[in-house]
């Protein structure tokens, strides 16, 4: 086989729509572009639009979600043999396409989440040809389909549910409505003969005895030309072992074995390594003189290499006690899931490299995550995403692409979905790191709760793709994996029986937290696995100055706005000031509101996930929403737009560290509960105390302790200790070899904190600066904001709470020069003392 990459030699042109005056002329004669590419990233690169990112630049773009556009291209080809196959293969049109060579429809696509392959033989001539694609905009056809079928109920006013487009194109309350078209994904020739591999999906187990098996099911395409129908040879190659398999004549597969005696195991990461094994796969023709079961010696067709891991998932739905579980347990060991979920790291997909997601998974692997789920209203990721998540042991669960809408059932949508599903199930098989399908976000409970039901008055809405098209995908395609209906759902449950959101049967998305309630609500229920929770937060500050600007290019205020354009969610603001008021109050500054958001987002999460792992194994995971964000905007995020960590990943840090200390509620009183996430038994003794804010020590006490391997201990706390005298005054702290908790009875605003309670230092070092402080009264969540200073630095550690008498050390990474007194103060050196707004200050306010 040889392929030609059709890449270079474009133009890109606007058939129809309204172009703004300034750009009709050089729009309509065309740009000369590079695919993969779509049509913001391609203005973009000839500097023709401003960078949506920035400021309010993205309004300016709404005309581009009404254009029609055309790709063209030239075909100089030879004619093919007698015997040749010419494939045009696009890998993804984004996303309502027509392609036409010579004037001739070759492809109608209407998917952008799948590939596509046109045999091109018959129309190859020996002159110059033209390679026309003409993308329609996906919103009028998104519309024209709502008017077919009738429209369907869904989360936001644009009908993303009628076209197989990333959802959040249309926008999201953390995404921009940037509606792309174009190539999005690599165009190529390819000429082959006789047969080329057409599929192979490897299902990877490991039996009883610690066999490593292979069960690899390879489907071949025949040329259909001379020569075509013939024995074909098929041989499989991984850690060793080697099997031959025939593919007899008229048959287009083969299902081969391979064993690995004692393979080794690939763990998540926590858990033990992950070894992976290049497995090869070779298709040639038939020696018919060589013995049965000889590998082939005629000419090679085609190859095909994956990497594979060696270990058994199961997910375990059963009846118990408490509910209906949903525990997930890899190689036999049951985990907790602490995980994040993953939107697509640049709402410009093509931009995205292998470098910058690298980057994402690090940071993801760096807060102890052990899983990523892959949203529904995204795409289906990157070979480079599944690939860097195998090399780290990230577990992924992936989502088939429905969300927050109800989807018609009827053609052409349910025969495209059930196309993309069978490409993707198939085409993810190699990867150990996958280890769950999931029917899709939240459509479940939209059907139950959000007034569909009135809505749709018996029209179809996408039950049967939950139901019926994507588990039996899963079933024909890789039983090797589990599949959930959706995310929530009541395993084994009807949805008009239990409720799919039933915090006691399956997976729980937890929203009355941001959207109704406080935080702490957080402990009145004990999800079997949390799926979504999270809490907002707006982005760093070098990041809001970079791109998030008022007229003089200044950092926007919260109700600027460009601010506010940068500020998707409903009310979010307000829902941000309503959360602040209780612990924090509202500072009345921007750069204090800006911290105090921050902080408030770290410990909602930070609270949240400490609950979630206190009542393992009852409950069995916490996915944060979200590990990153698309742009520069006020989010759910850990990491932002930018790529900078926000105080929020410190916090899941933290709250996800192998081994925590936590005071939780149990019954009437407060317990000690420890969290060991480790092969191995901690044992030690907690030093207990009870403390006036100045490290005065009020009562005391030793507790040896001893908690399994993979489990929690819980431990009751002796009156003396869990009753203070005097609660504003007070603080519990506990330490346990290195880790450590403070806990108080009363919010911030409540307790009286000492506004100043830190005394630093400044060390310079070779690559910054080393800050020691150390507390002369109990400071809370102290964190240096370094990016105040330089937008390039870095900190080693944030949101570190320090008893009176104690100290810390953060290892800032910058090249800058700082004056280093700046590093000791405000808006730098932050800790909630110096924002907290005292319960009597903000009463007088509101009077």
């Amino acid at each position: 086989m040889t392929h030609t990459d059709l890449h270079d030699g474009w133009t890109l042109t606007a058939t129809a729509g309204d172009v703004p005056v300034h750009l009709a002329d050089r729009l309509r004669t065309g740009l000369r572009v590079h695919v993969p590419g779509t049509s913001h990233t391609h203005l973009l690169d000839a500097g023709l639009v401003d960078d949506p990112y920035l400021d309010d630049n993205e309004q300016h773009l709404a005309w581009m979600k009404r254009v029609d556009w055309a790709y063209e291209r030239e075909l100089v080809l030879d004619l093919p043999a007698d015997d040749e196959r010419v494939d045009l293969v696009l890998e993804g049109v984004d996303t309502v396409g027509t392609v036409l060579l010579d004037g001739e429809v070759v492809l109608r696509t209407r998917n952008m989440h799948r590939s596509h392959r046109v045999d091109v033989r018959a129309r190859v001539r020996p002159t110059t040809q033209r390679l026309r694609i003409e993308l329609a905009a996906a919103l009028t056809y998104a519309e024209a389909e709502a008017e077919r079928l009738g429209p369907r109920p869904l989360a936001y006013s644009q009908p993303f549910n009628m076209v197989r487009k990333m959802a959040c194109s249309f926008g999201w309350d953390w995404g921009p409505d940037l509606q792309t078209a174009g190539l999005w994904k690599p165009v190529r020739l390819e000429r082959w003969r006789v047969a080329r591999l057409a599929g192979v999906r490897p299902l990877v187990t490991v039996d009883p005895a610690g066999t490593g098996v292979v069960e690899l099911h390879v489907d071949v395409e025949r040329s259909g030309l001379p020569g075509g129908d013939v024995p074909l040879v098929v041989h499989a190659s991984v850690a060793g072992t080697d099997v031959v398999g025939r593919v007899g004549t008229g048959a287009s597969s083969a299902v081969l074995r391979l064993e690995v005696p004692r393979a080794p195991l690939w763990w998540p990461v926590g858990q033990g390594p992950q070894p992976l094994h290049t497995l090869d796969v070779e298709l040639r023709t038939a020696d018919l003189e060589a013995p049965a079961g000889a590998r082939g010696t005629g000419p090679l067709l085609g190859t095909w290499t994956r990497r594979i891991g060696f270990r058994t998932v199961e997910l375990d739905t059963s009846a118990d006690e408490h509910g209906s579980a949903f525990t997930l347990r890899v190689n036999g060991r049951p985990l907790f899931v602490k995980g994040a979920n993953w939107i697509p790291d640049d709402h410009l997909l093509t931009r995205l490299t292998r470098e910058r997601v690298a980057r994402r998974l690090d940071q993801a692997v760096g807060a102890h995550l052990n899983l990523l789920r892959v949203w529904g209203g995204g795409v289906y990721e990157s070979e480079d995403f599944y690939d860097l998540c195998d090399e780290r042991g990230l577990l992924v669960w992936q989502d088939f692409l429905l969300a927050c809408a109800a989807y018609p059932e009827e053609q052409p949508l349910r025969d495209e979905l059930e196309a993309e599903a069978r490409e993707h199930v198939a085409r993810l098989t190699p990867h150990p790191s996958l280890v769950l399908w999931n029917g899709g976000n939240e459509n479940l409970w939209g059907h139950e709760d959000w007034g569909w039901k009135a809505e749709l008055d018996g029209r179809t809405w996408g039950r049967a793709y939950a139901a019926e098209v994507f588990p039996a995908v899963v079933a024909e395609l890789d039983p090797t994996r589990p599949y959930a209906a959706n995310s929530p759902t009541s395993p084994g449950f009807a949805p008009e029986d239990v409720h799919p959101n039933d915090p006691d049967h399956g997976t729980h998305h937890q929203w009355d937290v941001w959207n109704r309630v406080d935080y702490t609500v957080y402990r009145d229920e004990v999800p079997r696995f949390c799926s979504e929770f999270g809490f907002q937060g707006p982005p760093t500050w070098a990041t809001l100055r970079r791109a998030v600007r008022d007229e003089q290019g200044a950092v926007a205020g919260k109700e600027h706005p460009t601010f506010l354009l940068h500020q998707k969610a409903d009310d979010g603001n307000g829902k941000l000031d309503r959360g602040m008021t209780p612990h924090l109050g509202v500072p009345d500054a921007f750069v204090d509101w800006h911290w105090a958001a921050q902080l408030n987002q770290a410990r909602a999460v930070r609270f949240g996930v400490a609950h979630y792992r206190s009542w393992w194994p009852t409950t069995a995971g916490a996915i944060v929403w979200q590990l990153n964000d698309c742009w520069p905007v006020t989010s759910w995020a850990a990491v932002d737009g930018d790529e900078r960590p926000k105080p929020l990943w410190f916090a899941m840090r933290a709250a996800f560290a192998e081994r925590v200390v936590t005071v939780q509620p149990r019954g009437d009183r407060d317990a000690l509960v420890v969290v060991n996430d480790t092969p191995t038994l901690w044992k030690g003794v907690a030093r207990l105390e009870r403390q006036r804010l100045d490290g005065a020590v009020l009562a005391s006490a030793d507790l040896p302790l001893t908690v399994g391997a993979w489990s929690t201990g819980t431990f009751a706390l002796a009156s003396h200790l869990a009753v203070p005298d005097d609660p504003a005054r007070e603080a519990l702290v506990v330490t346990l070899d290195h880790a450590r908790t403070v806990h108080t009875w009363v919010e911030d605003r409540a307790l009286d904190l000492d506004p100043e309670p830190l005394a630093g230092s400044v060390t310079p070092t070779q690559d910054g600066y080393e800050v020691e402080v150390v507390a002369r009264s109990l400071a809370k969540d102290v964190t240096l904001l370094v990016d105040h200073l330089d937008p390039d630095a870095r900190v080693d550690d944030a949101l570190v709470t320090l008893p009176a008498g104690a100290r810390a050390r953060f290892r800032v990474r910058t090249s800058a020069r700082i004056d280093p007194h700046d590093l000791l103060r405000v808006p730098v050196l932050r800790t909630a003392n110096d924002v907290v707004v005292p319960a009597a200050r903000g009463a007088a306010l509101a009077g």
